[in-house]
């Protein structure tokens, strides 16, 4: 009789429909042993987590740029005049938009 190597068994419940998922996944990957392809996808596989807080603050600031913006448009549209500091807060607003996807904030996509 052949010893095996793997000698430790371990075993989990599934509902039907995630044993048919797995199936179906394990047809994309072309592996049709299902022991194989569960031991494979437990030591390869990974885990996508996602951590939204700096997408959070992102949103935070680009509704304050977009509030600030639009009351200078209100200014401009019944004075019809747009003062110099308006315009020095719009630039500023829009390098503070600038300095956040520099730092990342834009450019990461999220998992």
């Amino acid at each position: 009789m052949t010893t095996r190597t793997r000698n430790i068994q371990l075993n989990f419940r599934v509902t039907e429909e995630e044993r048919d998922f797995i199936h179906l996944k394990m047809k994309e990957a072309n592996i049709p042993n299902r022991e194989a392809y569960l031991r494979k996808m437990a030591i390869d596989g990974t885990i996508l987590t996602s951590n939204f807080e700096e997408t959070k603050k992102l949103i935070f600031e680009i509704n304050k740029i977009g509030i600030n913006i639009n009351q200078i448009a209100h200014i401009a549209n019944t004075d019809d005049e747009i003062t110099k500091e308006a315009i020095l807060e719009i630039k500023e607003m829009m390098n503070e938009l600038w300095q956040l996807q520099k730092s990342g904030l834009l450019s990461k996509r999220s998992s």
